[in-house]
């Protein structure tokens, strides 16, 4: 391949059947760190590669362990898997899985995920049944070991993503346990954002003259990243900026300190008509999952969360991070920062600072290697806010309830009212709701009942909001729709859901 080649997978060694599903789907240029690992792990070296969440890691590790198993021919026998993939935690085993499911599907290998929270009956079914590979955070892995369910004894190829995360949640005692149970000759690959004493000790131990690559380091902020801090004159302005910014188009994620905080912002950005669902360590499996599967369907287009989503959590054009708390530590800082500006698009990080933050905030950003841009803010009706997150605010009335739906009411009523962009009519029964604002799709759709949601207004351009004023329309239960512009800024329309 000539220097002025454009690079592909092929080129790097992928099998062409293998390249054609990332095709299919849009993915024909390996990123850096793919670039970097792939010729070494299809060349069935132990890899040590460090990069950032968002860098394309996934692939970097499915694409040579899917190829390995092909080569290798071999039939899985019953509670033997030949493949192991450990990550620190279940949101992160699921999204490999969907990258991995097309890849295994071509390749006719059959994948089992094992982590906790649910219960173990179907996991150990489908081990019995024999899986090439198995997707697993380290507790539920250890123990089904234990329950004599799995033996590790023919895996030739493990991968351990987020390895540093993984130290940072006391796993990698269990983690040493594992490895040692995999086959000694067999190839590994560890991939992390960061390296520690922690991570050294497994390398040493368990990866055999390792290749080590880098590529996006955690301490290299993104280019297409803007960071700002929005100082703000008092703690009863934090909400309601909060619900300014995540009522715009597109897709925010929101972070916490604590699960409390996670669980009582996103009642408070709900009661205030933004569709917002939590994440945290204290829901359940089902409730986590139906949470993430309305921020991933745009039902919800806010994710308030612990650091528990800070790692690994894949959504495509999340173009706003808020950090409602400013986390501890500048690491925290990058990986939940590392929600957006992913695979090359842009993004918007907006830290919110308090008086008796200032100083710990600037040490913060100092570490973490960033200069942002710091503005003095004393509600809503700054400009910055439009700039920072622009579009018609949307609000619908009672926000978002993902566990808890209605129950069908008799008689005659209000409607909910529709929301723009394709919203849900929320109240039951007979009756319409309806929002007014530009650019808007049409058809809010009806739960239940002979009632209609609609949308209507005018086409397009952005509307001057001014003085931060907010126009609600409809009966009870209508979607409100407000827009913000400043200066000669013009307020995007929004259409599709999507900044």
């Amino acid at each position: 391949m000539s220097s002025d080649s454009p690079l592909s997978f092929p080129a790097l060694g992928v099998p062409e059947s293998l390249a054609a599903v990332l095709s299919e789907r849009g993915i024909t240029t390996p990123t850096p760190i793919q670039a970097a690992t792939l010729p070494d792990s299809l060349a069935g070296r132990d890899v040590l590669g460090r990069g950032r969440t968002g860098s394309g890691k996934t692939y970097a590790f499915l694409l040579p362990l899917v190829a390995r198993l092909v080569a290798e021919g071999r039939r899985t026998r019953p509670g033997r898997p030949r493949a192991l993939v450990l990550a620190p935690t279940r949101e992160l085993v699921g999204q490999i899985h969907e990258s991995l499911k097309p890849l295994a599907a071509t390749a006719g290998l059959t994948v089992q995920t094992v982590f906790g929270g649910v219960g173990q009956g179907p996991q150990v079914t489908g081990l019995k049944r024999g899986a090439d590979v198995v997707l697993a955070c380290p507790g539920r892995l250890e123990d089904l070991m234990g329950q004599g369910h799995v033996s590790l004894g023919d895996v030739s190829i493990t991968v351990l993503d987020e390895a540093d995360h993984m130290a940072d949640l006391g796993f990698l005692p269990g983690v040493r346990r594992i490895l040692t149970a995999t086959a000694k000759d067999g190839q590994r690959l560890l991939f992390s954002a960061t390296l520690d004493n922690a991570i050294d000790v497994l390398v040493q131990k368990f990866l055999r003259k390792p290749v080590t690559h880098e590529a996006d380091s955690v301490q290299a902020p993104v280019t297409a990243m803007s960071h700002h801090v929005l100082h703000l004159t008092s703690r009863e302005q934090r909400v309601p900026v909060l619900a300014d910014l995540a009522a715009a188009p597109g897709r925010t994620v929101v972070f916490t300190r604590t699960k409390h905080g996670a669980k009582g912002l996103a009642k408070q950005l709900n009661r205030r008509g933004v569709p917002a669902v939590e994440l945290h360590g204290n829901l359940s499996q089902g409730a986590r999952t139906r949470n993430l599967d309305a921020f991933h369907s745009g039902r919800a287009q806010t994710l308030v969360a612990t650091d528990i989503a800070a790692r690994g959590i894949h959504v495509d054009d999340v173009a706003l991070v808020v950090h409602a708390d400013p986390p501890v530590e500048h690491k925290a800082y990058l990986h939940r920062s590392g929600r957006t500006a992913r695979a090359g698009a842009a993004g918007t990080v907006v830290t919110l600072m308090l008086d008796e933050q200032v100083r710990d905030v600037r040490a913060l950003t100092r570490a973490a290697g960033i200069s942002p841009v710091t503005t003095k803010v004393s509600g809503t009706d700054h400009p910055v806010l439009a700039e920072l997150a622009p579009g018609e605010r949307t609000l619908v009335e009672g926000g978002l309830v993902v566990e808890a739906p209605a129950q069908p009411q008799r008689g005659s009523g209000s409607g909910g009212g529709g929301r723009s962009g394709g919203g849900r009519n929320r109240r039951r029964g007979s009756g319409s709701g309806s929002g007014s604002g530009g650019g808007q799709k049409s058809g809010g759709q009806a739960r239940q009942g002979s009632g209609s949601g609609s949308t209507s207004g005018g086409q397009g351009g952005g509307r001057s909001r001014s003085g931060g004023s907010r126009r609600r329309a409809g009966g009870s239960g209508s979607a409100s729709v407000y827009t913000t512009s400043s200066g000669g800024h013009s307020a995007a329309s929004f259409s599709s859901g999507r900044r």
